[in-house]
C-alpha cells in the first residue's frame, strides 16, 4: 500500500479526520502509552483540577494528526521528522475531534514537506503545530 508521493503532493493541499475521545478510547490510550495521570482516569481526582473533570490526553489528539499524516496525506511511506504541539484546550470525553493537515511548503531537492497541523473540538483550535516529514518520490 502506498500512499501520495511527494510529486503528487501541492502547497495548501488538506486532509482531516474526525474521532471521538470517547471514555474507553481515553483509557486504552493510558493503557498503552503508560500515561495513568488520575487527570485522565480518575473523576474524582480530575474534579479538583482546573478542568473539573477528566480530559483526554493531549498526545491523544496528536496521535490524531499523527494518523492523518500516515493514512490520508500523504498516507502510507511517509516517514515523520518533527513535530511541534501546542495545548491550547482541554480535550473532555465525548469530544468529536478532527484533526487536519495541510501542506505549507514543500522542499523539492530532500522531498521534504512542512504541513501545518491542528486538532479542533467544535470549531475550537484544541491542538496546533508543524509538521516536517519525508515523502517517497515516484519510482522512475
Amino acid at each position: 500500500m502506498q500512499g501520495l508521493y511527494f510529486e503528487d503532493l501541492s502547497e495548501g493541499q488538506s486532509a482531516e479526520h474526525t474521532r471521538v475521545a470517547s471514555a474507553a478510547v481515553i483509557e486504552a490510550f493510558a493503557e498503552l502509552s503508560g500515561d495513568g495521570n488520575p487527570l485522565h482516569l480518575d473523576e474524582v481526582y480530575a474534579k479538583t483540577t482546573p478542568f473539573g473533570g477528566r480530559i483526554a490526553h493531549g498526545m491523544l489528539a496528536a496521535a490524531y494528526i499523527s494518523a492523518v499524516v500516515g493514512t490520508r496525506l500523504p498516507g502510507p511511506g511517509v516517514v515523520y521528522l518533527k513535530q511541534s504541539l501546542t495545548f491550547r484546550r482541554p480535550v473532555r470525553i465525548g469530544d468529536s475531534v478532527t484533526a487536519r493537515v495541510t501542506v505549507k511548503t514543500l522542499n523539492a531537492s530532500r522531498a521534504h514537506a512542512i504541513l501545518t497541523t491542528v486538532c479542533e473540538v467544535g470549531g475550537k483550535v484544541v491542538v496546533d503545530g508543524e509538521a516536517l516529514i519525508m515523502v517517497p518520490r515516484r519510482p522512475a
